[in-house]
């Protein structure tokens, strides 16, 4: 019956793409419009005004707003670029967090196998070791750049290189333009002699600049940064209004531009503004310094639509990949915070914690795969935070790839009885607020099993087997949203910024359009995703593609001229209770079969579920 269910669910997915228009809608004209992708890394759902953010509210008020939007959970900066890119779900594009394991040791990151995705010799490290394509879906930059659009991703390392990850020469020779961190040294994608001439023209550098003193992190006695991300990401906004729209202007054919800003979510993950204490988190000067500075950069992109004469036939699409939260190092019932680590304050979590515990609860040696499989010695925690647990660290019987406010846990010999020991283990700790299983486990009382929240599918890289939701709370302000605070597993600070939870905080990202393909002055009530963003844009431009797995968002038709406006329901799936009565518990809103999740977790844990859970009803009934 679930097959079923999900099979129906694919084929609305795909009809909905097709033929979500009448007649006489603007996408039915033979030449598509052109569309700007600005995605503020990092943008909470409810932190835009006129005054944090004008030129994002300006579009917000004047065309539509996506009041109802998500990011797809485990809620990390690579995962949602890969459902962005590819209008797909995480259980196709195996993005399944920054961090994944990949079961083999990856050269391009120094021989680990639990990589950092944001990096480009590591995403084509794994492109070449998963077929060439390790999304197993293709992007909507790369359909354009076939069909022969011009085509061009410009900023933050890793999401950006994603949208065309795999490029070939296209249709008239022509590669998409991809100028990120890494634009100038050996590990960049190369300029073509066509940019290094206009960026000369232009008085630009060959080179992208460094982050500056927005890159310090700071540690447990020294604050991180108080300033934005504002050099590096002035260059990047200059290249895309003094070189890429000049040039697609000449070129006279549809464009897709994909501009990824790292303010706000730099500032906020490194902000020393509240240097391990909750408040102000990320609601200080930095944070907010972060977010002005991704609006000028809009309105820097707006006006130059203007100045080319190309705003009456440009869409412009903002979405953030994920909220935010303040990070918290605090746990009452974890063996870690007993011990003493170096540059981690007494009684805080240090970075690992969740390795270093499993290690402990599970009596497994722990190695670091990011320290050449050295073990980790007692007081001491892994390098990255990630963990190896077995006898064999080249033969390990569970993997820990550490990422923020979720981590996930391979079983890389699929040990059903270790699974059962794994998710005791995590029952018993505080910080813990859900937990998701791999179906072919098996079913666990106080967890769901992880098809439930679209994390089964067609992927190429290893599935984890348990995805772990770390507990959060709201302090702070009276929008639960805007001052989420949530338990993470990093090197970061109490005090500095994080996402990557089932939060409402996390998964309630900034969504708005504006353009001759969207309705002006419009709130969309209906929920909507990152995935659907990526359907939109491959309607709005006329891509077609065969997909490899049925987890696909669908086309926003109710923001469209002519558009459908189907109906939404509430939902709600509920574990079995586990011995201590903890139950993982969703929350979700569906439009016709698509599921849109809310939040997860354990009731009273996690912002935006009720200690009570609601009336919900159990799953499996």
């Amino acid at each position: 019956m679930r097959r079923s269910l999900m099979m129906l669910s694919a084929g609305l997915a795909a009809l909905s793409s097709g033929v979500a228009f009448s007649g006489t809608a603007a996408l039915a004209q033979s030449v598509p419009h052109n569309i700007i992708l600005f995605v503020p890394d990092g943008l909470r759902g409810r932190i835009v005004t006129p005054q944090s953010a004008p030129a994002m509210a300006e579009i917000r008020d004047k065309g539509v707003h996506f009041k109802n939007s998500h990011s797809l959970f485990p809620t990390f900066t690579t995962a949602n670029a890969s459902a962005i890119s590819t209008g797909h779900y995480l259980g196709d594009t195996g993005d399944f967090s920054n961090t994944i394991y990949t079961g083999y040791p990856v050269a391009a990151a120094a021989g680990t196998v639990t990589p950092f995705l944001e990096s480009d010799p590591v995403l084509h490290d794994v492109d070449e070791h998963f077929g060439g394509d390790y999304l197993n879906e293709e992007t909507v930059l790369k359909m354009a750049r076939i069909k022969g659009y011009s085509t061009a991703a410009i900023g933050k390392l890793g999401p950006t290189l994603i949208f065309d990850h795999n490029d070939k020469i296209g249709a008239d020779g022509l590669h998409s333009i991809v100028i990120d961190d890494s634009t100038g040294s050996k590990n960049g994608v190369p300029l073509s002699d066509e940019m290094k001439a206009a960026l000369a023209k232009a008085n630009l550098a060959l080179e992208t600049p460094s982050r500056g003193e927005n890159a310090k992190a700071g540690d447990s006695k020294t604050a991180g940064t108080t300033v934005p991300n504002t050099g590096q990401q002035a260059y990047f906004t200059d290249v895309a209004t003094k070189v890429v729209l000049p040039m697609f202007k000449a070129r006279n054919k549809p464009f897709l531009l994909v501009v990824w800003s790292r303010d706000p979510d730099g500032s906020q993950h490194n902000n020393g503004d509240s240097l391990n204490t909750v408040t102000p988190g990320i609601n200080g000067p930095t944070s907010m310094a972060g977010i002005k500075n991704a609006d000028d950069n809009l309105a820097q992109l707006r006006k130059a639509l203007d100045d080319l004469g190309l705003a009456a036939t440009t869409n412009v699409i903002i979405t953030s990949d994920h909220g935010f939260s303040t990070i918290s190092k605090e746990s009452k019932t974890s063996p870690s915070v007993k011990n003493t680590y170096p540059d981690t304050p007494k009684d805080f979590l240090p970075m690992g914690f969740l390795a270093i515990d499993l290690a402990k609860a599970l009596d497994l040696p722990l190695f670091d795969p990011n320290d050449k499989n050295a073990a980790v010695a007692d007081n001491a925690y892994p390098k990255a935070g990630n963990g190896l647990l077995g006898k064999d660290p080249t033969k390990p019987d569970l993997v820990v790839a550490t990422n923020g406010g979720s981590d996930l846990i391979y079983l890389p010999n699929r040990d059903k009885k270790l699974a059962e020991r794994t998710v005791k283990a995590l029952l018993d700790q505080d910080y813990v607020s859900g937990i998701f299983v791999d179906d072919k486990l098996g079913r666990f009382p106080g967890t769901l099993e992880m098809s439930q929240i679209n994390l089964k599918g067609k992927a190429a890289t290893p599935t984890p087997s348990i995805v772990v939701n770390f507990r959060s709370y709201a302090s702070g302000c009276d929008q639960p949203t805007n001052c989420s605070v949530e338990i993470a597993d990093t090197v970061l600070r109490q005090g500095q910024g994080m996402h990557g939870s089932f939060g409402r905080g996390d998964t309630l990202n900034f969504t708005a359009a504006i353009g001759p393909d969207f309705k002006a002055g419009y709130v969309d009530a209906l929920p909507v995703s990152n995935a659907d963003v990526g359907m939109t844009i491959a309607q709005l431009m006329n891509l077609r593609t065969t997909a490899n797995g049925g987890l696909l968002g669908r086309v926003m038709s109710e923001a469209l001229p002519g558009g459908i406006v189907p109906k939404a329901a509430d939902g709600s799936i509920v574990s079995k209770p586990a011995a201590n009565g903890l139950k993982t518990v969703v929350k979700y809103q569906r439009v016709l079969s698509q599921r849109y999740f809310d939040v997860a977790g354990f009731p009273g844990r996690t912002v935006g579920l009720d200690a009570d859970g609601g009336k919900q009803k159990t799953a499996g009934k």
